[in-house]
């Protein structure tokens, strides 16, 4: 007998908390991901009030991710992983991966 598969952590989340709270969740774990990183870099203090800086750029780069994953027909946990890797990289990283793909593209 084929049994459906369990439902995955962002199915989860997506029913506990909606697709909102989802893509925030996911939004600000990038975030702070890249805030480790700088941490551990010794660039950043582990907390501080700057740390409510990031929120607006959490929230930013889950609208951003959220509509490209619209535009590219994503998939629910895919969008959701696209807003983290947005969130992730921050504006300075996409453009830095978008000039660094525009230098090196093959010219047709």
């Amino acid at each position: 007998m084929d049994t459906p598969p369990e439902p995955g952590l962002i199915e989860a989340m997506q029913k506990l908390i909606g697709g909102a709270g989802t893509a925030m969740v996911a939004a600000v774990v990038g975030r702070l991901m890249w805030h480790a990183g700088e941490v551990r870099a010794r660039r950043r203090p582990a907390f501080g009030l700057f740390m409510i800086w990031e929120l607006p750029m959490a929230i930013g780069m889950a609208l951003i991710g959220d509509g490209a994953g619209e535009y590219l027909e994503l998939t629910d946990p895919q969008t959701v992983a696209l807003i983290a890797v947005l969130s992730y990289l921050g504006p300075r990283g996409i453009c830095a991966a978008l000039e660094r793909w525009w230098v090196n593209r093959k010219a047709p």
